[in-house]
């Protein structure tokens, strides 16, 4: 696949409205069923395949919607409903029974529709050896069989009850084997997160002395109420660091000239969610610059994030990736440290890194080379894996005593046959508040 020139299509699509319109949530239901579409017909049969299923049931109830549910399609859900979706050899047939709606239906994904009464024929016939259901030990997104929900399924399928066996690591091939359309919608969400996140770190948001940190934070909230984006996190995390660490994070603290500003966030666009993180810092009276101390501290970050981006590669598994990728960092001259732990030499950076799947949700599908997901470690990390590239950077400030600065620098890329490749414009300079 093209991916670079997909970024490059997509740095040229305009950003989404100020406003929702009824033509937009038009055009955004079109995007998302050229995405489904695609998925179904392209990806679907193969992570099948890979995962020796030959059916997958999703189940759904009023009330009790499916983490899936966006990706399969939405639908109205009355009582008990079902996507089955049944392997025939070089395409997946897919049926929803008891659940429909004009969207869903005007997509045109779905061969079959019917009632969920025909769930034990519609198995029956079929005869399938291998049923996969939404259980999940790691995965909370591949997890959405309620207890209750398996028993009844296990009641309604007879003897083809028996046959159920997690779909976890399916579910994960299956999002996170992304179509080109995917990519592009992506790239256009971390865009969308880019301009709001550093107009926030702007005179246009901030006053010194009078804005607050969940003023900012608000100010993030209503710009996403405002374009119809969503998020997989909670409020914004805007926070000062300091000589002791983080300061404050999202509270009444006001925000004063000298003040390191950060802030870990993200936007959902249709069914995409960014994680990316913005650096920013108030100017003295009389100051132009950032304190050298500071910059440096950013610089260094840098380095260690320039590493990565020529280290991390396809691998057979993303242990392997990350075991190759600090072994470079290492080689490189920086301390291999556990989080927020740093060493008290002032002579070396310490350094922690966390990259991790993205874009289903903030912490997504798919491969992951962060120590926080053992399990999909074990993944295979292929091209077009989409992950958060991500970093905390220790380094002494003599301003402070030579207490050491905690840099993070996190932001949303793609794994390519070339290695990472950046989806818009990565975190480059501290920003300025006058």
């Amino acid at each position: 696949m093209r991916y670079a020139l997909v970024v490059l299509l997509t740095c040229a699509c305009a950003l989404a409205p100020a406003a929702t319109s009824a033509q937009e949530a038009r055009a955004r239901w079109e995007r998302m069923c050229q995405i489904r579409a695609e998925k179904f017909d392209l990806v679907l049969p193969t992570a099948m395949h890979d995962n020796d299923l030959d059916m997958w049931i999703v189940v759904m109830r009023e009330g009790l919607l499916d983490p899936m549910w966006e990706a399969l399609g939405r639908g109205y859900v009355g009582g008990w409903a079902y996507y089955v979706f049944t392997d025939r050899g070089d395409r997946v047939e897919r049926a929803a029974l008891g659940v429909g709606g004009y969207m869903l239906e005007q997509c045109g994904v779905y061969d079959y529709f019917g009632g969920a009464e025909e769930l034990a024929s519609y198995v029956a016939e079929r005869e399938p050896q291998r049923i996969g259901v939404n259980m999940a030990a790691s995965i909370g997104g591949a997890d959405g069989l309620s207890h209750t929900s398996y028993l009844h399924l296990r009641r309604e399928l007879g003897r083809h009850g028996e046959r159920l066996v997690s779909a976890e690591r399916f579910v994960s091939d299956f999002r996170a084997t992304r179509t080109a359309v995917e990519i592009a919608t992506f790239a256009e969400a971390g865009e969308l997160s880019r301009e709001i996140a550093e107009r926030a770190f702007s005179n246009e948001v901030i006053t010194p002395g009078v804005t607050t940190l969940e003023d900012v934070a608000w100010w993030m909230s209503d710009q996403q109420l405002a374009r119809g984006l969503k998020s997989s996190f909670d409020m914004p995390s805007v926070y000062i660091t300091g000589p002791e660490g983080i300061v404050a994070t999202s509270s009444d603290r006001i925000i004063q000239r000298g003040d390191l500003l950060m802030v870990d966030w993200g936007v959902g666009f249709l069914d995409f969610y960014t994680d990316m993180k913005r650096i920013a810092y108030v100017l003295r009276e009389g100051e132009t610059r950032v304190p050298a101390g500071i910059q440096h501290a950013f610089d260094r970050a840098k380095q260690v994030r320039d590493v990565m981006k020529a280290s991390i590669k396809p691998a057979p598994t993303a242990q392997q990736a990350v075991d190759a990728t600090w072994r470079a960092i290492e080689r490189a001259g920086f301390n291999r440290i556990e989080f927020n732990e740093p060493s008290s030499d002032p002579n070396i950076t310490d350094v922690v890194i966390g990259p991790h799947s993205v874009g289903n949700w903030g912490h997504g599908f798919g491969p992951s080379l962060a120590f926080f997901n053992p399990t999909r470690l074990t993944y295979e990390l292929r091209p077009g894996t989409l992950i958060s590239v991500e970093l905390f950077a220790y380094t002494a400030n003599p301003d402070w005593g030579n207490a050491k600065v905690r840099i993070p620098l996190e932001d949303d890329a793609l794994v390519t046959e070339r290695g990472v490749e950046w989806l818009y414009p990565v975190i480059d300079r501290i920003l300025l508040i006058r």
